[in-house]
């Protein structure tokens, strides 16, 4: 799995989040809601410093973006691409199937 965050995004985040270089956000599955690919469960987010052992990480800006390794059944199967949605003034997040079975 990548995670793949834009410029715009990862500008939005360190606002919003008032993330500085060596913080963290942590991706995760949640019951309740729906995604692109998932009925019944949505995705989730907190700021979070600590990596441990992460499913998927990427830095940007400074910033590490993480999914652990507790939540691969949420993204098993697909990159998660993060940009900036100016109509909603926020994140913007979409699943691109990448073939890992």
């Amino acid at each position: 799995m990548k995670i793949i965050v834009t410029d715009q995004a990862s500008k939005w985040f360190q606002d919003e989040m008032g993330l500085t270089p060596g913080r963290g956000v942590r991706f995760y599955g949640k019951v309740y809601g729906k995604t692109p690919v998932h009925d019944g469960f949505s995705l989730g987010l907190t700021p979070d410093d600590e990596l441990g052992a992460p499913y998927a990480v990427t830095q940007k800006d400074g910033v590490n973006y993480f999914v652990p390794e507790g939540d691969q059944w949420f993204f098993k199967g697909y990159d998660l691409t993060i940009s900036y949605d100016p109509k909603v003034d926020g994140p913007k997040y979409d699943y691109v199937e990448n073939g890992e079975l």
